[in-house]
């Protein structure tokens, strides 16, 4: 099995090689142009990366993903950092090949310490001082050195640094935060615009806002809406507290769920909702919603 990591900030996850259009092309290079991907897009265009299930997911810089195939410039892939009903090791998808580094499975020994990026986006920097890629919120790398200014990572282009002050260390596993920890983190990222797929501060879609607060917080959960439902701890609609994921199916809550939010509080919730809206804090009450609204889940440490 060959293994490799992502080498740009985010790689986006394509259903298919032909899924990109003429206007995804700064989506597919190194280093990927995401300003010119998403600014050159209409708010039809956007939506047509759903309607026409044109992408998967995106996959943050340094992540892991198995190749299962290779066609001309492209590798179908399995993301392990992505949990999914849709295949047993992770999330699938198609990548360009450029923005894959293959590594040898032996360099994937776990490394004592690491660090989480906390700032929406940081440089990661050679010996000089240059810039050698964006990294975006909750980017995870190894750590091979630390001083007061920065930190030195390991990396697909090797030895690299990042300043102290855009990241946080841990060793193991993530100190897992609270509820307010999770819903500061989703807050920062008000009135950003919905993104299908998208998992960074560019753009989030619904179960990738969630994915993304909770693994800034030391969860790791499943990356799709329907798999957080049926992961967690079961909670009772009344009992709901801060930090619990909410979903909402079709048919006021009987049919296919088909979105998530995290629960902010007194009747709130924080979520991206679709496509052309952004990122809220908005009263269930009095809104489809409310009829929608069919399991709660908990994944904070109580």
């Amino acid at each position: 099995m060959r293994t490799a990591q992502i080498n740009v900030t985010a790689a986006t996850l394509w259903t298919e090689p032909a899924s990109p259009r003429e206007l995804d092309q700064p989506a597919l290079e190194v280093p990927v142009k995401f300003e010119d991907w998403l600014g050159g897009m209409t708010a039809e265009e956007r939506k047509a990366l759903l309607d026409d299930n044109k992408v998967q997911s995106q996959v943050l810089y340094g992540d892991t993903v198995t190749i299962e195939e290779v066609k001309d410039d492209w590798a179908q892939v399995v993301v392990l950092s992505q949990s999914s009903k849709k295949h047993p090791a992770g999330y699938p998808g198609w990548i360009p090949l450029a923005q894959l580094t293959e590594i040898d499975a032996d360099d994937l020994e776990p490394s004592e310490e690491k660090a989480i990026i906390t700032s929406d986006f940081a440089n990661l920097l050679n010996e000089h001082g240059e810039t050698l890629v964006t990294l975006a919120f909750t980017t995870i790398l190894p750590v091979t050195g630390v001083d007061e200014e920065k930190v030195e990572v390991h990396t697909p282009h090797g030895q690299a640094f990042v300043k102290r002050d855009a990241v946080k260390l841990f060793t193991d596993e993530l100190d897992q935060g609270t509820p307010e920890a999770i819903l500061k983190d989703g807050e920062r990222f008000l009135d950003l615009l919905y993104l299908w797929g998208g998992m960074t501060p560019y753009g989030y879609d619904c179960s990738g806002f969630s994915y993304s607060m909770m693994r800034a917080n030391g969860y790791l959960i499943p990356r799709d809406a329907s798999d957080q439902a049926a992961a967690g701890k079961e909670v009772a609609k009344k009992d709901v507290q801060p930090g619990d994921l909410i979903f909402f199916a079709y048919e006021e809550g009987k049919g296919r769920l088909h979105h998530v939010a995290i629960y902010h509080g007194d009747g709130k919730m924080i979520h991206s909702p679709t496509p052309g809206k952004k990122i809220m804090i908005q009263e269930i009450a009095g809104t489809f919603y409310e009829k929608e609204w069919c399991q709660t889940r908990r994944y904070w440490q109580e």
